[in-house]
């Protein structure tokens, strides 16, 4: 992205006069205000707010083990190619990771991939990632995780919009999460957002975020946290800690940077899904690329524009194209996770994984936003033709 914000000069603006006129910037009345603007454009019946989606992702798993969902030692399911932040707090708290392969058509776990696990391994969740506005038959993973009581939980960051015919992304499991960090569909500067239906989920989360303690909770909830305690007065409950939490909350700048971007978020979603159908266009006319499927979602909201050659000579091929004509390109995600200094420290039992290891050594991507020109445009698309 060029900028922090769509509209940018015009949120500066904005942030600014809010500023100057708010009287707190801690966690307060905005953060309420874009939690339910969230919630109702997600379709979903809570959105809690946190300081990032990597924070989100952790205050999932610790919340589902507050609740006696997930204990030490769980077997937990993630997809190999996905963020760091995904992967990172099953280890963190105490759970074992169990990757599953990625399916390069899709570039995300399929059904497939995680029946092939289940062959072998029992999962008590699956921490899935919708791969840069992308998603695999994730109805048809929700359908597998009801049917053997697998938790699923999604890693929905880079995915906001996506929207398949049983629904948005991020609505399929107990709770998703998603980023609002500089050059995601929406920007906060910094800023995570976890949805949910599950009312017990949502609590936790609220008792998780902040400490542990219950203030962010309506009085009907203090008050049965507080019966169940034998708190007797609001002096005693100001210090109570009530399971193990956090300090993951926002600011009152993340609740109305949230709540200002909002009004561009279809326009955003629009022009992203414009921008990759027209490059597809030229990657199905070069043998080069693998095409990617997507003919299951309606709505396609890319995070950014996926290339997968079809051999990693071709990638460092057009890797090198790409950096002469100084378009800034990144690896696809951080590619077979098995492979990352970190989980080799912490992760002993390593799996051979085609799919990600492809997406690894074959794949790139580039920046999809709407304020690309005209210009960029051309250019993606001659540097792409064959």
């Amino acid at each position: 992205m060029r900028k922090a914000f769509l509209n940018e000069a015009e949120t500066k603006k904005a942030l600014a006069q809010f500023i100057l006129q708010a009287d707190r910037l801690s966690m307060d009345v905005e953060c309420g205000k874009f939690e339910k603007k969230f919630a109702k454009y997600q379709q979903c019946k809570h959105a809690v707010l946190f300081n990032s989606g990597g924070s989100a992702n952790l205050a999932m798993l610790q919340a589902l083990k507050n609740m006696g969902k997930l204990k030490d030692g769980d077997k937990i399911g993630f997809s190999a190619l996905t963020w760091s932040t995904n992967t990172m707090p099953i280890i963190q708290m105490n759970m074992i990771p169990v990757v599953i392969d990625v399916t390069p058509e899709v570039i995300n776990t399929t059904s497939q991939n995680l029946l092939e696990r289940l062959e072998t391994t029992d999962l008590q969740a699956l921490f899935i990632t919708n791969i840069l506005g992308f998603t695999g038959d994730i109805d048809t993973i929700r359908k597998i995780c009801e049917e053997r009581n697998i938790i699923l939980i999604e890693d929905n960051c880079e995915s906001l919009g996506t929207e398949l015919p049983e629904g948005r992304t991020g609505n399929f499991g107990i709770g998703a999460s998603f980023s609002f960090f500089v050059a995601h569909h929406m920007s906060t500067i910094e800023g995570g957002m976890v949805c949910t239906s599950d009312d017990d989920f949502a609590e936790m989360l609220r008792i998780v975020r902040a400490n542990g303690w219950d203030r962010n909770l309506s009085p009907e909830q203090q008050q049965k946290w507080r019966t169940q305690f034998g708190i007797q007065s609001e002096f005693e409950a100001k210090y109570t800690f009530y399971d193990l939490g956090y300090n993951f909350r926002p600011t009152e700048i993340t609740g109305f940077l949230g709540q200002y971007q909002m009004q561009f978020l279809e326009k955003n979603i629009s022009s992203r899904e414009h921008n990759y159908l027209r490059i597809e266009k030229i990657v199905k006319e070069n043998p080069d690329f693998l095409t990617l499927k997507h003919d299951h979602i309606n709505v396609l909201s890319t995070f950014a524009f996926p290339f997968v050659c079809k051999t990693a000579e071709l990638r460092s091929h057009y890797l090198q194209k790409f950096i002469d004509a100084g378009v800034e390109i990144r690896p696809m995600i951080a590619g077979n996770m098995q492979s990352q200094p970190f989980y080799q420290k912490y992760v002993s039992e390593i799996y051979d994984m085609p799919g990600a290891d492809m997406m690894h050594n074959n794949g790139f991507y580039c920046g999809n936003y709407p304020e690309l020109l005209e210009e960029d445009l051309v250019v993606f698309e001659n540097l792409l033709r064959k």
